[in-house]
């Protein structure tokens, strides 16, 4: 059976949605129950603070760049072996877009589609008996959506309390508690959003600290009753059911054997990747579905400036055969020669620009690579793969040079929303023409940037799609970041593909043929 879940959802963003949240995954957890995390919409930085407060890596849960299918599937995954989910939702609880995979990307999807009763915390500052009104609308706004009751937030008194509890619960809505302002649990944030959980001081006494305020303010058993009570709906059923399925591995859920010959044209080596019409890449028209490995073997930077790499992304490439290496460029490594791919994610490369421009080996490195060998960057990693990167303050730093590209923090933009992007030619992710989905969400800005595009893509809004990212012969990229969604969840900002060059081609040894798997919940 599928473990009992909520979602906690919110008016508006800056509401409580992650105090709550947080406080809540780790009571629970220190009351000995499994929880399973979850967050709605794209975004890095929660779920490691997920992860830090349940013991248990997360999942992102997005409708309008995930399908139906996929976004169950992955649910059912995450609440495996748990006691109770708990997902949080992301800005205002319907708040999205049109023209999404499976819906416009709002949490209330979400809690609609897997039957999760929702858990609104409401901020009531300034606010008496006319948060009643507001929370009233919520709750009648879409029939799909079952609120199960509502924490009060930023509460400055007794009276203050009684002015809007009251009302609200004259609506039959249970107020399941009443958080007074206290500063002293906030978490420090910059300009992405919360401090990384990794770079977080005395994180585990912060999430202490919450799950206390949660415990001393709000009825933490009437919340988990809530969840049990929702009818629970049956698990989605995976590729491979049925005929042909047999036991896998402890680490793997129950899957299908996948034919080497079959498995070469989809986990596609250097070699392969360097021919033209290489069968297995993903075509228009093709049915949207998790984003399969775009190698056999992959070179992934993760550090403080390389973190925007979602876990399940690579949960779901190991199932299907590929191997993942992890490499420092603050430490100054070099992508393993081993690989077939290198991946720049997004993360803070403008907050390390000047450690990243004096790591020779990596740079040294990365350039070798892209010799012979894909290099996809996003957002951060798209940035590095240029020429120059000017820091807040200024200071221009030396980056990679494959690209004719120089970006800036010093000269801010928002730059947010969903993308639909089609591949202007083929890349490892699929053949020219694919679509693509994702989000952008940076503030760096672009001063100099020439070439062929990546991609041609546009907003949620507008069908005028544009030139977005760079793909020289070496390389592949954009200013966007890659999520498993129903096609690609773009980088956070735009994306380079970096092609080999042709004139420099030499055999590699062929890799020894391996077991794979497709699991049947990615």
């Amino acid at each position: 059976m599928n473990a009992p879940g909520l979602l906690i959802g919110a008016a508006r963003s800056s509401s409580g949605k992650t105090t709550l949240t947080l406080g809540l995954m780790r009571a629970l957890t220190r009351r000995g129950l499994r929880v399973a995390p979850i967050k709605c919409g794209p975004d890095y930085i929660d779920p490691a603070f997920h992860a830090a407060a349940t013991g248990r890596a997360g999942v992102n849960l997005d409708s309008w760049a995930m399908d139906a299918d996929l976004i169950g599937r992955l649910a059912a995954r995450a609440s495996m072996g748990a006691d109770i989910v708990i997902a949080e939702g992301a800005m205002g609880l319907f708040d999205g877009a049109p023209g999404g995979a499976a819906g416009v990307g709002a949490s209330a999807d979400i809690a609609a589609m897997l039957g999760w009763p929702v858990v609104l915390v409401h901020d009531i500052s300034g606010q008496g008996q006319t948060a009643a009104a507001i929370v009233r609308g919520l709750a009648s706004h879409d029939a799909r959506v079952n609120i199960a009751g509502v924490v009060l937030n930023r509460v400055a008194s007794e009276r203050h309390r009684r002015l809007a509890g009251e009302a609200i619960e004259a609506l039959g809505l249970q107020v399941f508690g009443a958080l007074p302002r206290d500063e002293s649990v906030s978490l420090p944030e910059r300009h992405l959003g919360l401090v990384q959980a990794g770079e977080t001081p005395a994180l585990d006494a912060r999430l202490d600290a919450l799950a206390d305020f949660i415990e001393a303010h709000v009825d933490v058993a009437a919340v988990i009753e809530a969840a049990r009570r929702a009818p629970s709906p049956p698990l989605p059923r995976f590729a491979g059911e049925g005929e042909g399925r047999r036991a896998s591995s402890a680490s793997r859920e129950t899957g299908v054997s996948v034919p080497s010959h079959i498995r070469s044209r989809l986990l596609p080596t250097s070699e392969s990747m360097r021919k033209p019409g290489t069968p297995g890449l993903r075509k228009r028209g093709d049915r949207e579905g998790a984003m399969p490995p775009p190698a056999q073997r992959i070179a992934i930077a993760r550090d403080d400036a390389f973190s925007f790499f979602y876990p399940h992304l690579a949960q779901s490439w190991r199932d299907s055969g590929a191997e993942l290496s992890f490499f420092s460029p603050l430490a100054d490594e070099a992508p393993p020669d081993d690989c077939d791919l290198c991946w720049l994610p997004g993360g803070y490369p403008e907050l390390h620009a000047g450690r990243l421009a004096a790591a020779r080996v990596f740079l040294d490195g990365l350039r070798r690579f892209a010799v012979e060998r894909w290099v996809h960057g996003e957002c951060g990693g798209y940035m590095v793969l240029g020429r120059a990167l000017t820091d807040a303050a200024g200071e221009t730093h030396e980056m990679a040079g494959l690209l004719e590209l120089e970006t800036s923090f010093a000269k801010r933009k928002l730059h947010l929303g969903y993308r639909c992007a089609r591949l202007a030619a083929d890349h490892p992710l699929g053949a020219a023409g694919f679509l693509l989905r994702g989000h952008e969400f940076h503030y760096a800005s672009v001063l100099r940037e020439a070439g062929a595009p990546f991609a041609l893509a546009h907003d949620a809004y507008s069908d005028d799609a544009r030139p977005a990212g760079l793909a020289p012969r070496c390389v592949a990229l954009l200013y966007c970041c890659a999520a498993q969604t129903s096609r690609f969840f773009l980088p956070h900002g735009k994306v380079a593909a970096i092609r080999p060059f042709p004139r420099a081609l030499k055999k590699r040894k062929a890799a020894p043929e391996r077991g794979c798997e497709f699991a049947r919940s990615i």
